[in-house]
């Protein structure tokens, strides 16, 4: 009986694992800049006057911080990973805990935690952006794509036997 070669086997990434880590790239690029501009708030960042409606926040750095740090290096970590599909020792725990690799539950995560971020920005900002409806389709297409059969099938972790 010949063997078929399926995409995980072959290293060629499904269709929708390549688009999430096409936009994990984007978002982490950009948010790594947005954060950068944001924390060193040289001219770049929004008037210091729409935070006076957000809780616990006085200045652009630590929005600045989270868009860097958690959705700049954040998504590139994800993005590296789930292109590289390489295994953490201390994420093995996810794995086992979700069946896949630990890149699909962080994709998720940052999907998730950005359309959180969009929200808040649509509640407490007084202005409304085109790049607010951008960003919302980026944090949507990262809950979504990851949940597709074929993604969720190339990225099932090899280390993790099925339940049987």
């Amino acid at each position: 009986m010949a063997s078929v070669a399926t995409p995980a086997a072959t290293g060629h990434r499904a269709a929708p694992v390549a688009t999430t880590i096409g936009v994990l790239l984007f978002l982490g690029f950009t948010a790594l800049g947005g954060g950068v501009a944001l924390t060193l708030d040289g001219g770049a960042a929004p008037p210091g006057d729409w935070l006076d409606q957000v809780p616990l926040i006085d200045s652009w750095t630590i929005p600045g911080l989270v868009l860097g740090i958690g959705f700049g290096l954040g998504s590139l970590v994800v993005g590296y990973g789930m292109w590289r599909k390489r295994t953490w020792r201390r994420l093995r725990p996810v794995e086992r805990l979700t069946r896949h690799h630990w890149s699909w539950l962080g994709a998720l995560l940052i999907g998730a935690g950005h359309l959180v971020w969009i929200s808040l920005e649509l509640i407490y900002l007084p202005e409304l952006s085109i790049l607010q409806a951008v960003y919302g389709a980026v944090g949507l297409a990262l809950v979504l794509l990851p949940l597709l059969p074929s993604a969720r099938s190339h990225l099932r972790s090899a280390s993790v036997q099925p339940p049987g």
